[in-house]
């Protein structure tokens, strides 16, 4: 039986790939210091025997005993709110996590994978964004701890792959959304959704006209399972490339919701707030022949559901 190590066990993504993995027949190991991450994400893996918890922060040293075969490394501050909040923590965990987990990689010949993002393109000057683009950062901008963080760990990811032979897989995720996000999450679907269920102003940064390509958790899971499991090591976006305007997404989750207390305001842009963000996933169909299945009404609706249950509110449809 294969194992798995998932740090970031207990966050968005890392929890769902906790459930793929399993699903999978392997032993999981999750790993999380609960800095954004909820025990209540996995707590349904408890029971498992393949599955077990260490509370830990990868910045410290990491040790797993016995055998390992997989690691995927998604620990991270993952919207602007928590790494606004927490700058050091977020290159911490950029630098000295990837850093400790390279190094268990290397001792325990794992094959680790590593989450990138998108936003290593920055605000982008190249639409859409293809792999080979190097981006356009502000390393010293408010963002400039996540997008660095990120653009750190690629390239320690590639100078362990080089120098040490380590066998190396780079997804730079794109907007993901679905079950499990956190309600008080920052991004722009948590925050729509939230405000829409409790009647509130739908919060628009800028004029909405800024762009961002939303896919669901469980088409962004299958790409990065096919990933993990091909022997490609440059990195490979994990998208939508279905492009979608801030505004119209805020219309779309309004009407979902349906509440007739809830309305659209807008807010100056925040800085550095990148103006579009769509992924070119040739390299993805081509090498993985994935592509994402969901369409977007289908996955609103699921995320939908979860929100009411999270906030516990009851159908608002008048």
């Amino acid at each position: 039986m294969k194992t798995a190590l998932v740090t970031g066990a207990a966050g968005f993504l890392g929890s769902h790939l906790c459930d793929r993995l399993i699903a999978e027949g392997m032993r999981v190991i999750g790993m999380d210091n609960l800095l954004t991450g909820a025990m209540e994400n996995i707590e349904h893996l408890f029971p498992l025997e393949r599955f077990s918890f260490y509370h830990h922060d990868v910045t410290r040293f990491v040790h797993v005993p016995g055998e390992l075969d997989y690691i995927l490394h998604f620990a991270s501050p993952a919207s602007p709110i928590d790494y606004l909040e927490m700058p050091i923590q977020t290159l911490k965990v950029g630098a000295l996590g990837t850093h400790n987990l390279l190094g268990l990689a290397k001792a325990k010949e794992a094959r680790i994978l590593v989450a990138s993002t998108s936003e290593v393109y920055g605000d982008p000057l190249v639409h859409p964004q293809p792999e080979g683009y190097w981006g356009n950062v502000n390393p010293i901008g408010p963002r400039g701890v996540y997008d660095e963080a990120k653009r750190f760990l690629e390239a320690i990811t590639m100078a362990y792959h080089n120098e040490h032979g380590v066998d190396t897989r780079i997804v730079r995720i794109f907007n993901t959304y679905g079950p499990r996000m956190r309600v008080n999450d920052g991004r722009a679907l948590p925050a729509f959704f939230s405000q829409a269920l409790r009647g509130e102003g739908i919060t628009v940064f800028g004029d909405g006209s800024q762009t961002r390509s939303f896919c669901y958790v469980e088409d962004e899971v299958e790409g990065i399972f096919r990933l993990l499991m091909s022997d490609y090591h440059l990195p490979v976006n994990i998208g939508n490339p279905v492009e979608v305007s801030i505004r119209e997404i805020a219309e779309e989750v309004l009407q979902l919701v349906g509440n007739p207390s809830a309305y659209i305001t807008y807010k100056p842009l925040p800085v550095d707030d990148p103006k579009v963000r769509q992924p070119d996933i040739s390299l993805a169909r081509e090498l993985l022949k994935w592509e994402p299945k969901i369409q977007r009404a289908e996955g609103l609706q699921r995320t939908l559901e979860y929100f009411k249950k999270a906030l516990d509110v009851e159908d608002v449809k008048t």
